[in-house]
């Protein structure tokens, strides 16, 4: 799936799934069994990519964390205690990397302000109304410039937001999925999202309005 093609998706507190077919990979890596790492590369490697180029938004970057992270996760597989699936264990640790690699090679927000995200109000008092330009996606030539607008929104996310966004939407990872795979509660992961989803709406509006 494209990057860019960030779906709406609703939002739910479901358990993270478990993956019984992991418990022969998990032994294999234990044993130190060069198969099973080549299992893990083959099942979990190319979901690691996607998620950490979405992230760090450069390959060259993304290869890097990755390969860091395949590493990490087979010489520490004794650390992991299986109270979530191997994959949110794994991506974890390509997540947690990929958001450290952006704020060492790039200024990004460190916040998405609340003032950025509240609806404008009339002198009336009543709040703007948000245009429904949904209708005038027909038109390719608003959806190719519509994408790139959404991957410049994105670029200007922090990492934890982009992330978040990345990882619920995009790859269709459960909310408490997504928390379990950043290291926080699904509390803080659902506000995360709601104003992620909030900054990229406000920033795609304005350019369909510039579109006009």
């Amino acid at each position: 799936m494209n990057q860019a093609d960030v779906p709406s998706a609703a939002i739910g507190d479901v358990p993270p799934r478990r993956n019984d077919g992991d418990l022969g990979l998990l032994n294999g890596l234990r044993r130190g069994d060069p198969a099973a790492a080549t299992e893990l590369v083959e099942r979990y490697g190319a979901r690691a990519y996607r998620v950490a180029v979405a992230i760090t938004r450069d390959a060259a970057d993304a290869e890097e964390v990755v390969q860091d992270a395949l590493l990490s996760a087979i010489r520490k597989v004794d650390t992991f205690r299986g109270d979530a699936a191997l994959g949110s264990w794994l991506y974890r640790i390509v997540t947690n990397a990929a958001c450290q690699k952006v704020r060492r090679t790039a200024h990004q927000r460190a916040a998405i302000s609340l003032d950025e995200l509240l609806p404008k109000f009339h002198e009336d008092g009543a709040a703007a109304v948000i245009e429904d330009w949904s209708g005038r996606l027909d038109d390719p030539a608003i959806r190719s410039r519509l994408r790139a607008a959404l991957n410049a929104a994105i670029d200007d996310l922090s990492p934890e937001y982009r992330a978040v966004v990345i990882l619920h939407d995009v790859e269709g990872l459960t909310l408490a999925e997504a928390a379990m795979s950043m290291g926080i509660t699904v509390a803080n992961a659902k506000t995360r999202l709601h104003r992620a989803r909030l900054f990229l709406r406000k920033r795609l509006s304005a350019f369909m309005v510039t579109a006009a």
